[in-house]
Protein backbone atom coordinates (compact mmCIF):
# COMPACT_ATOMS: atom_id res chain seq x y z
CA UNK A 1 0.00 0.00 0.00
CA UNK A 2 2.78 2.44 0.94
CA UNK A 3 4.47 1.73 -2.39
CA UNK A 4 1.33 2.67 -4.32
CA UNK A 5 0.78 5.87 -2.33
CA UNK A 6 4.43 6.75 -2.76
CA UNK A 7 4.21 6.15 -6.48
CA UNK A 8 1.18 8.39 -6.79
CA UNK A 9 2.89 11.10 -4.76
CA UNK A 10 5.93 10.90 -7.00
CA UNK A 11 3.72 11.84 -9.94
CA UNK A 12 2.73 15.07 -8.22
CA UNK A 13 5.33 17.30 -9.92
CA UNK A 14 4.37 15.85 -13.33
CA UNK A 15 0.64 16.31 -12.79
CA UNK A 16 1.22 19.85 -11.53
CA UNK A 17 2.50 20.79 -15.00
CA UNK A 18 -0.92 19.98 -16.36
CA UNK A 19 -2.71 22.13 -13.79
CA UNK A 20 -3.89 19.29 -11.57
CA UNK A 21 -3.87 19.98 -7.87
CA UNK A 22 -2.19 17.86 -5.24
CA UNK A 23 -5.57 16.68 -3.97
CA UNK A 24 -5.82 14.45 -7.07
CA UNK A 25 -3.12 12.30 -5.50
CA UNK A 26 -5.20 11.85 -2.37
CA UNK A 27 -8.35 11.09 -4.38
CA UNK A 28 -6.55 8.47 -6.46
CA UNK A 29 -5.18 6.86 -3.33
CA UNK A 30 -8.64 6.78 -1.79
CA UNK A 31 -10.14 5.10 -4.86
CA UNK A 32 -7.38 2.50 -5.00
CA UNK A 33 -6.83 1.83 -1.33
CA UNK A 34 -9.85 3.10 0.57
CA UNK A 35 -10.38 5.78 3.25
CA UNK A 36 -7.33 4.91 5.33
CA UNK A 37 -5.00 5.77 2.47
CA UNK A 38 -6.91 8.98 1.81
CA UNK A 39 -6.46 10.09 5.41
CA UNK A 40 -2.74 9.40 5.22
CA UNK A 41 -2.16 11.14 1.88
CA UNK A 42 -4.58 14.08 1.99
CA UNK A 43 -2.41 16.37 4.05
CA UNK A 44 -2.59 20.04 3.06
CA UNK A 45 0.17 21.79 1.22
CA UNK A 46 2.03 23.99 3.73
CA UNK A 47 2.56 27.52 2.51
CA UNK A 48 6.31 28.20 2.26
CA UNK A 49 7.23 30.93 4.71
CA UNK A 50 3.67 31.14 5.98
CA UNK A 51 4.78 33.15 8.99
CA UNK A 52 5.89 35.88 6.58
CA UNK A 53 2.74 35.97 4.45
CA UNK A 54 0.50 39.03 4.58
CA UNK A 55 -2.27 38.63 7.13
CA UNK A 56 -5.90 39.02 6.10
CA UNK A 57 -8.04 41.37 8.15
CA UNK A 58 -11.47 40.07 9.12
CA UNK A 59 -14.56 42.28 9.24
CA UNK A 60 -14.92 43.95 12.62
CA UNK A 61 -16.91 41.76 15.04
CA UNK A 62 -20.23 43.06 16.24
CA UNK A 63 -20.85 43.59 19.92
CA UNK A 64 -24.64 43.42 19.75
CA UNK A 65 -27.12 41.18 17.98
CA UNK A 66 -30.84 40.40 17.75
CA UNK A 67 -30.66 37.13 19.73
CA UNK A 68 -30.47 37.25 23.52
CA UNK A 69 -28.08 35.05 25.45
CA UNK A 70 -31.04 33.28 27.05
CA UNK A 71 -32.55 32.49 23.66
CA UNK A 72 -29.24 31.22 22.30
CA UNK A 73 -28.85 28.95 25.33
CA UNK A 74 -32.37 27.57 24.87
CA UNK A 75 -31.92 26.96 21.13
CA UNK A 76 -28.45 25.43 21.10
CA UNK A 77 -28.54 21.86 19.86
CA UNK A 78 -25.93 19.62 18.29
CA UNK A 79 -26.26 19.86 14.51
CA UNK A 80 -24.80 17.22 12.19
CA UNK A 81 -26.62 18.05 8.97
CA UNK A 82 -25.70 21.11 6.93
CA UNK A 83 -27.09 22.93 3.91
CA UNK A 84 -25.09 24.03 0.88
CA UNK A 85 -25.13 27.74 1.74
CA UNK A 86 -21.56 28.98 2.31
CA UNK A 87 -20.51 31.00 5.31
CA UNK A 88 -19.58 34.62 4.87
CA UNK A 89 -16.20 35.90 5.98
CA UNK A 90 -18.01 38.09 8.51
CA UNK A 91 -19.74 35.02 10.01
CA UNK A 92 -16.48 33.10 10.19
CA UNK A 93 -14.77 36.05 11.85
CA UNK A 94 -17.59 36.49 14.35
CA UNK A 95 -17.38 32.82 15.35
CA UNK A 96 -13.63 33.01 15.88
CA UNK A 97 -13.99 36.24 17.84
CA UNK A 98 -16.63 34.67 20.10
CA UNK A 99 -14.22 31.88 20.97
CA UNK A 100 -10.96 33.79 21.36
CA UNK A 101 -11.49 37.43 20.49
CA UNK A 102 -9.83 40.16 22.52
CA UNK A 103 -12.29 42.29 24.47
CA UNK A 104 -10.14 44.00 27.10
CA UNK A 105 -7.52 46.69 27.09
CA UNK A 106 -4.97 44.31 28.60
CA UNK A 107 -5.54 41.57 26.05
CA UNK A 108 -8.35 39.83 27.92
CA UNK A 109 -10.28 37.40 25.72
CA UNK A 110 -13.86 36.20 25.51
CA UNK A 111 -13.02 32.83 27.09
CA UNK A 112 -11.42 32.67 30.55
CA UNK A 113 -7.84 31.46 30.78
CA UNK A 114 -5.88 30.28 33.81
CA UNK A 115 -3.44 33.02 34.67
CA UNK A 116 -4.14 34.68 31.32
CA UNK A 117 -1.70 32.22 29.73
CA UNK A 118 -3.94 31.78 26.65
CA UNK A 119 -2.74 28.41 25.35
CA UNK A 120 -5.50 28.00 22.76
CA UNK A 121 -4.85 28.29 19.03
CA UNK A 122 -7.82 28.34 16.65
CA UNK A 123 -7.72 27.15 13.06
CA UNK A 124 -10.39 27.87 10.46
CA UNK A 125 -10.74 25.08 7.90
CA UNK A 126 -12.45 26.81 5.00
CA UNK A 127 -14.36 24.72 2.48
CA UNK A 128 -17.14 27.04 1.36
CA UNK A 129 -16.50 30.45 2.88
CA UNK A 130 -17.15 33.44 0.65
CA UNK A 131 -13.96 35.27 -0.38
CA UNK A 132 -11.71 32.64 1.19
CA UNK A 133 -9.87 30.01 -0.81
CA UNK A 134 -10.15 26.48 0.49
CA UNK A 135 -7.45 25.96 3.06
CA UNK A 136 -6.35 26.16 6.67
CA UNK A 137 -6.10 29.53 8.41
CA UNK A 138 -4.81 30.39 11.85
CA UNK A 139 -6.82 32.93 13.81
CA UNK A 140 -4.79 35.80 15.24
CA UNK A 141 -6.74 37.44 18.07
CA UNK A 142 -4.46 40.46 18.04
CA UNK A 143 -5.91 42.55 15.27
CA UNK A 144 -8.69 40.01 14.53
CA UNK A 145 -6.91 38.55 11.51
CA UNK A 146 -6.27 35.33 9.63
CA UNK A 147 -2.92 33.85 8.71
CA UNK A 148 -2.77 31.32 5.89
CA UNK A 149 -1.23 28.01 6.97
CA UNK A 150 -1.96 25.54 4.18
CA UNK A 151 -3.83 25.46 0.87
CA UNK A 152 -6.41 22.87 -0.10
CA UNK A 153 -9.75 21.70 1.26
CA UNK A 154 -9.02 19.19 4.03
CA UNK A 155 -12.55 18.71 5.37
CA UNK A 156 -12.78 15.17 3.99
CA UNK A 157 -9.42 14.25 5.50
CA UNK A 158 -10.53 15.57 8.88
CA UNK A 159 -13.80 13.65 8.63
CA UNK A 160 -11.85 10.43 8.15
CA UNK A 161 -9.47 11.38 10.95
CA UNK A 162 -12.57 11.81 13.14
CA UNK A 163 -13.26 8.07 13.07
CA UNK A 164 -15.02 8.23 9.70
CA UNK A 165 -17.68 10.77 10.68
CA UNK A 166 -18.27 11.76 7.06
CA UNK A 167 -20.97 14.32 7.84
CA UNK A 168 -18.18 16.60 9.09
CA UNK A 169 -17.08 17.16 5.49
CA UNK A 170 -20.53 18.57 4.64
CA UNK A 171 -20.06 21.61 6.87
CA UNK A 172 -18.88 24.65 4.92
CA UNK A 173 -16.31 25.40 7.61
CA UNK A 174 -14.69 23.76 10.60
CA UNK A 175 -13.08 25.43 13.58
CA UNK A 176 -10.36 23.32 15.13
CA UNK A 177 -9.45 24.21 18.70
CA UNK A 178 -5.83 23.35 19.40
CA UNK A 179 -3.53 24.32 22.25
CA UNK A 180 0.08 24.89 23.16
CA UNK A 181 -0.08 23.41 26.69
CA UNK A 182 3.46 24.52 27.50
CA UNK A 183 2.20 28.09 27.85
CA UNK A 184 0.08 27.08 30.84
CA UNK A 185 2.35 24.32 32.13
CA UNK A 186 5.19 26.79 32.56
CA UNK A 187 3.14 28.41 35.31
CA UNK A 188 0.93 25.65 36.68
CA UNK A 189 2.84 22.43 36.04
CA UNK A 190 0.74 19.26 36.04
CA UNK A 191 -2.49 21.17 36.65
CA UNK A 192 -2.14 22.74 33.22
CA UNK A 193 -3.81 19.78 31.52
CA UNK A 194 -7.06 20.40 33.39
CA UNK A 195 -6.88 24.16 32.94
CA UNK A 196 -6.35 23.90 29.18
CA UNK A 197 -9.30 21.51 28.87
CA UNK A 198 -11.52 23.92 30.82
CA UNK A 199 -10.52 26.78 28.57
CA UNK A 200 -11.17 24.77 25.41
CA UNK A 201 -14.65 23.90 26.66
CA UNK A 202 -15.44 27.54 27.42
CA UNK A 203 -14.22 28.65 23.99
CA UNK A 204 -16.25 25.92 22.26
CA UNK A 205 -19.44 26.90 24.08
CA UNK A 206 -18.90 30.55 23.18
CA UNK A 207 -18.50 29.55 19.54
CA UNK A 208 -21.62 27.36 19.51
CA UNK A 209 -23.77 30.01 21.18
CA UNK A 210 -22.52 32.57 18.67
CA UNK A 211 -23.47 30.16 15.90
CA UNK A 212 -27.04 30.08 17.19
CA UNK A 213 -27.13 33.87 17.31
CA UNK A 214 -26.05 33.94 13.65
CA UNK A 215 -28.71 31.47 12.56
CA UNK A 216 -26.12 28.71 12.20
CA UNK A 217 -25.53 25.41 13.93
CA UNK A 218 -22.73 23.05 14.81
CA UNK A 219 -21.52 20.53 17.31
CA UNK A 220 -18.44 19.65 19.31
CA UNK A 221 -16.43 16.68 18.02
CA UNK A 222 -13.83 15.08 20.25
CA UNK A 223 -13.46 11.62 18.69
CA UNK A 224 -10.50 11.78 16.32
CA UNK A 225 -6.99 10.53 15.74
CA UNK A 226 -4.68 13.23 17.06
CA UNK A 227 -1.83 12.40 14.71
CA UNK A 228 -4.09 12.42 11.63
CA UNK A 229 -5.59 15.78 12.58
CA UNK A 230 -2.14 17.19 13.21
CA UNK A 231 -1.01 16.07 9.75
CA UNK A 232 -4.13 17.40 8.04
CA UNK A 233 -3.65 20.86 9.55
CA UNK A 234 0.16 20.93 9.39
CA UNK A 235 0.21 21.69 13.12
CA UNK A 236 3.44 22.42 14.91
CA UNK A 237 4.77 19.64 17.13
CA UNK A 238 4.05 21.76 20.19
CA UNK A 239 0.35 22.07 19.30
CA UNK A 240 -2.26 19.58 20.48
CA UNK A 241 -5.68 19.31 18.72
CA UNK A 242 -8.48 19.31 21.27
CA UNK A 243 -11.76 19.67 19.38
CA UNK A 244 -13.30 20.01 15.94
CA UNK A 245 -16.38 22.21 15.57
CA UNK A 246 -18.18 21.88 12.21
CA UNK A 247 -20.34 24.94 11.52
CA UNK A 248 -22.94 25.71 8.88
CA UNK A 249 -26.52 26.50 7.95
CA UNK A 250 -29.22 23.99 8.68
CA UNK A 251 -30.26 21.74 5.82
Amino acid sequence: MEQIVGGLSALGPIWAKFGLCANVIALAAALLLGPAAFAASAAPVPVPGAANLPESALPAPRAQGPVSLEKALAQRRSQRSFGATPLTVAEAGQLLWAAQGITGGKGERNAPSAGATYPLVLYLVAGHVDSLAGGVYRYLPQGHRLQGVAVGDVRAALAIAARGQRWIADAPALVVIAAQPVRTAARYGARAEAYVAMEAGAAAQNLLLQAVALGLGGTLVGAFDDAAVRRSLALAETEQPLAIVPIGHRR
